[in-house]
């Protein structure tokens, strides 16, 4: 990764991060639903100009329907899950439960898609899920005012974005990567538009709400997308994906800064314990087999 990549790198994960602070601002005032619309309908008229050629334009039509498919898998449905956790859920705590994404997406290939799980790769998958029982075991209380359904709703988020990558990897990996975001984000606009207004709130929304709405549209999400599509092709998918690593820090740190959250042992621990199974079970970090060592080299006469 060159020097540049490293710091568009840097430079997505913090704009992740602080999606969590926008949402977690933001989503009491307007709600979920209208939320994400604002977040969606900005960030399609700001990527749309994208698609201005004949070629691009054929492409979305071609493919509507799977454009519309991703759009509610990958934007739809798990934004605004996370938009409601992040109403009564820290934001760091909610970006630590949300990086568990990988795990979902491995377990759904495995299932549904066909995408084979190596060995060491189940120890990850363990390894994560304990822990996220670290992280949130003396909070799954599922009584009226309790956080058990919150974050029983990151979970599903994890688990849409499982599907939309399994999704957009077998059905959607040979089209161009400005027409996946622009598409998708447009046809999730037109998804979210009749109930975003039908949930629009009654009472007025704050001038601190709205400017963290419109930063989480237009930084957290179109400019976001253009740095990771731009990475993608020029760093490539394994480095590009060890920004699930890094989005969770960051999420962390800007929580500790701008909403005074705490930094717990049990979160630290927690965070320790998911991110090495992630990163486990997404090979980032692998084990060598006895039979992999490479034999001694003989001696030179």
């Amino acid at each position: 990764m060159s020097s540049t990549d490293a710091l568009r790198l840097l430079l997505l994960s913090s704009l992740w991060g602080l999606s969590f602070i926008f949402m977690r601002v933001a989503a009491p005032e307007f709600g979920p639903v209208p939320l994400v619309l604002i977040r969606m309908g900005i960030g399609a008229l700001l990527l749309v100009p994208l698609l201005m050629s004949l070629r691009y334009l054929t492409l979305i039509w071609q493919h509507k329907g799977s454009l519309l498919i991703l759009g509610i898998i990958n934007h739809v449905l798990p934004f605004s899950l996370l938009a409601l956790a992040t109403t009564r859920l820290e934001a760091g705590f909610t970006s630590l439960i949300n990086a568990t994404t990988p795990i979902f997406t491995a377990l759904l290939g495995a299932a549904f898609f066909a995408t084979p799980i190596q060995r060491q790769q189940y120890l990850g998958l363990a390894l994560a899920l304990f822990g996220v029982y670290v992280l949130s075991a003396d909070r799954l209380d599922f009584a009226l005012g309790g956080d058990g359904w919150f974050i029983v709703a990151v979970l599903g988020a994890t688990f849409c974005y499982g599907l939309a990558g399994n999704y957009s990897k077998t059905r959607l990996s040979h089209l161009p990567s400005r027409v996946l975001a622009a598409g998708s984000s447009a046809m999730s606009a037109l998804v979210l538009l009749v109930p975003g207004l039908l949930l629009w709130p009654s009472e007025p929304v704050s001038v601190l709400a709205w400017g963290n709405a419109l930063a989480l549209a237009m930084l957290s999400t179109t400019l976001a997308f253009l740095l990771y599509f731009g990475l993608l092709a020029s760093a490539g998918a394994t480095a590009t994906s060890t920004v699930t690593f890094l989005i969770p820090v960051s999420a962390l740190l800007w929580g500790y800064l701008l909403l005074d959250e705490t930094l717990s042992l049990q979160v630290v621990t927690g965070m320790v314990i998911t991110l090495s199974g992630t990163a486990i079970a997404t090979r980032l970090l692998k084990f060598r087999s006895r039979g992999a060592l490479t034999p001694p080299r003989p001696p030179h006469e």
